[in-house]
């Protein structure tokens, strides 16, 4: 079972992503929170958190920072994916970005796809980070090694960059790829 725990300031939206998420046979909502301080001083263990990005008092991306290590996986949720302020969340950590509008089946994809270590992006979010032109040198090096199968964590290792810096290019791979996930991208990397 993947254990997830659910921070929106909304309850109704919390619930009821709680209960979507909850319906999966693989899925396990631990604990729900109203806002990052709540989340920060629990004690409740979890593989995967949804964060919103706008919560009152400390948003989303202060809470990721705050995270412990060793930290679970987090996937940012929001209504409006900005591509500055997505590029700071997987800057910053995140497994992945996630829209509110996503379907319920998308929303389980995503939290399965963090807790694999694959960086998980709504197609919109992807739209937005994509600001159409070629892959840098370095995106072109971080494709290649996708092609190859390799976790975030190798990549980092075999370009000697932070594993943090990696998904940042992942993201920005898959953006100006228009694909949504490193199989996909992969793909691309295959047929090039």
């Amino acid at each position: 079972m993947i254990r997830v725990q659910v921070v929106d300031d909304h309850a109704l939206v919390r619930e009821g992503i709680a209960l979507i998420l909850g319906a999966q046979p693989d899925l396990d909502v631990v604990a729900q929170y109203a806002s990052g301080p709540e989340l920060l001083a629990s004690a409740v263990d979890a593989d995967v958190v949804l964060l919103d990005l706008y919560l009152p008092g400390m948003d989303g991306l202060e809470v990721l920072r705050r995270l412990a290590a060793p930290a679970p996986r987090v996937l940012m949720l929001t209504t409006v994916g900005r591509p500055r302020e997505i590029r700071e969340a997987l800057a910053a950590g995140a497994a992945g970005f996630v829209l509110k509008d996503s379907s319920g089946d998308e929303l389980a994809a995503a939290v399965r796809a963090a807790h694999q270590g694959v960086t998980a992006l709504s197609p919109a979010v992807a739209s937005a980070l994509s600001g159409g032109g070629a892959l840098t040198p370095r995106e072109r090096d971080v494709l290649e090694l996708l092609g190859e199968g390799l976790s975030n964590r190798d990549i980092a290792a075999r370009l000697r960059l932070a594993e943090r810096t990696v998904k940042v290019h992942v993201g920005n791979v898959l953006a100006k790829l228009g694909v949504t996930s490193r199989t996909q991208a992969a793909l691309v990397a295959r047929d090039r």
